[in-house]
C-alpha cells in the first residue's frame, strides 16, 4: 500500500483527522465551562479560566521548537501515534476529574502531546509531496484544523445532552482508537540512505548535528524573515479566534449565544475555502515562477488587511461577515503556503525544528494580542484594536515581497 501512487493523499487524508481531533480535543474546555462550573466551582472565576486556557498556550508555545527538534531525528510515523494517544487519553481522563488542580495539570499534559504533532504531520505531509501538490495536501490537511475547531464548540451540545464527563470520555475514546488504526497505515517516509562505516567521529558528529542545525537555521536570513511574517499575521488570526465572537456581539448588538457559532463557522469555512484555493493556485504558480507560492501567500494577506479595517470599524451584519469571509479566504492562502515556502529556503533535515519555531512563536504572538486586546474590551475599543493590526500585516506583506526570494521548489543541502 505504501508504495501506490494514491498513498501520498492516503497519508493526507489520515493526518487529516488526527489535525481534526487536536484541534477538537483542546477548544472542547471552552465551550463545556457552564457545564463543568456546577462540580467544579472554581471555574465560575474567570481569573482561573484564564490560568486554564494560558496554561495550554504557554507549554504549547514552548515545546513547539522542542517537538520540532524531536520530529527532525525520530520516525515521524510513531511520534504522531504516540502524541495522539496521549492527548486523547488525557481528554478521557478529563472526564474523572473531580476538582480544578486535575484539570490544570491535565490541560498542561494536553499542550506538551498536542504540541509533539503539527511539526512532524507537516514535515512529513512535505515529503510526500515533493513538487507539484505540496501546497495543495497541505492546505487539506490544514482544513481538518478548522473542521476541528468548529466541531468542538458542539461538545457543549453533547454535555448538554448528556454530560461532560461522557463528553470527554467518547473524544477521548475516539483518539485513543483512532492511534491504533495509525500503526496500521501510517508510515514514515524515509529519504534513501548510503550505507558507511560507522565511526567514533561520526557519533560525535551526530550528536553535535541538533546544534549544527539551529546554527544553519538562524544563520538563514530568509527564515527570519518567514519568521517575521508568520509571527505578524498570527497576531490578528489569534485575535479571531479569542476575540472576534466578543465584537459580533458588541457591534451588531447581539447575543453571544448568537454571535460564537456565527463568528466561529464564518471564519472556518471561508478558512477552508482559502486553503483549498490558496493551494491549488500555489501549485499551478510555482511551476511557471519559482515566487509563486509567495504571490499567492501575499494575495492572501494582502486580502486581510481591508478585512480588519472592515471587522474594525463595520456596524452592520453584512459588513462585518462580509469583512470575516475575506479574513478567511486570505488567511486560508496564507496557511496553505507556510510550509511549502518553507520547504525552498529550508532543507528537510530542518523542517520539523523551523516549524517548530514558527508555532512557539506565533502562539507566542497569539496569547500576547489575546491579553492586550482584553484590554482594548474593557475600554470598549476592541474593533480599533482589531483595526490597528491592518497596518502590521501591511509591513509584513512588503517585508515579504521585497525580501522572500526562492531560487528552488524544493530546497536540499548539498
Amino acid at each position: 500500500m505504501k508504495n501506490s501512487k494514491y498513498y501520498p493523499w492516503m497519508v493526507v487524508g489520515l493526518l487529516w483527522v488526527v489535525a481534526l481531533l487536536n484541534y477538537m480535543d483542546r477548544q472542547m474546555l471552552a465551550t463545556m465551562r457552564p457545564s463543568m462550573e456546577a462540580d467544579i466551582p472554581e471555574l465560575v472565576s474567570g481569573e482561573n479560566f484564564g490560568r486554564l486556557m494560558a496554561i495550554f498556550l504557554w507549554i504549547y508555545a514552548l515545546m513547539s521548537p522542542v517537538s520540532g527538534l524531536i520530529a527532525d531525528k525520530l520516525n515521524r510515523k510513531w511520534l504522531i501515534v504516540g502524541s495522539l494517544f496521549v492527548w486523547s487519553a488525557v481528554t478521557y481522563a478529563m472526564g474523572y476529574a473531580t476538582g480544578y488542580n486535575e484539570v490544570y495539570w491535565l490541560r498542561a499534559l494536553m499542550g506538551v502531546s498536542e504540541a509533539l504533532y503539527i511539526p512532524a504531520g507537516l514535515s512529513l505531509i512535505a515529503d510526500y509531496h515533493q513538487q507539484k501538490s505540496r501546497s495543495l495536501a497541505i492546505g487539506i490537511h490544514m482544513t481538518g484544523l478548522y473542521v476541528g475547531s468548529a466541531l468542538g464548540g458542539f461538545g457543549a451540545t453533547i454535555a448538554a445532552a448528556y454530560s461532560w464527563h461522557t463528553t470527554f470520555h467518547y473524544f477521548g475514546l475516539i483518539g485513543v482508537v483512532y492511534a491504533l488504526v495509525l500503526v496500521f497505515f501510517l508510515y514514515e517516509k524515509k529519504a534513501p540512505e548510503k550505507k558507511m562505516v560507522v565511526t567514533d567521529l561520526d557519533k560525535v558528529k551526530e550528536k553535535s548535528s541538533v546544534f549544527k542545525g539551529l546554527g544553519l537555521l538562524f544563520t538563514n536570513i530568509s527564515f527570519w524573515i518567514i519568521l517575521f511574517f508568520f509571527a505578524t499575521i498570527s497576531l490578528p488570526g489569534w485575535a479571531t479566534k479569542n476575540w472576534l465572537p466578543t465584537l459580533f456581539s458588541d457591534n451588531l448588538g447581539i447575543s453571544m449565544e448568537q454571535a460564537g457559532p456565527l463568528a466561529t463557522i464564518t471564519i472556518s469555512m471561508s478558512s477552508l475555502l482559502g486553503v483549498i484555493f490558496g493551494g491549488i493556485l500555489s501549485d499551478k504558480w510555482v511551476v511557471k515562477n519559482i515566487k509563486g507560492r509567495v504571490y499567492t501567500s501575499a494575495i492572501g494577506l494582502s486580502l486581510t488587511i481591508p478585512a480588519l479595517l472592515l471587522i474594525g470599524f463595520g456596524n452592520s451584519l453584512f459588513h462585518i461577515v462580509s469583512a470575516a469571509l475575506c479574513f478567511g479566504i486570505g488567511y486560508g492562502m496564507f496557511d496553505a503556503n507556510n510550509m511549502p515556502i518553507l520547504c525552498q529556503f529550508v532543507s528537510s533535515k530542518q523542517r520539523a525544528t523551523a516549524y517548530g519555531i514558527l508555532n512557539m512563536t506565533g502562539v507566542g504572538c497569539g496569547a500576547l494580542v489575546t491579553s492586550i486586546l482584553g484590554k482594548y474590551a474593557d475600554e470598549g475599543t476592541l474593533g480599533s484594536g482589531f483595526a490597528m493590526m491592518a497596518g502590521v500585516v501591511l509591513a509584513a506583506l512588503l517585508v515579504q515581497i521585497i525580501f522572500l526570494r526562492p531560487q528552488v521548489n524544493d530546497y536540499i543541502d548539498v
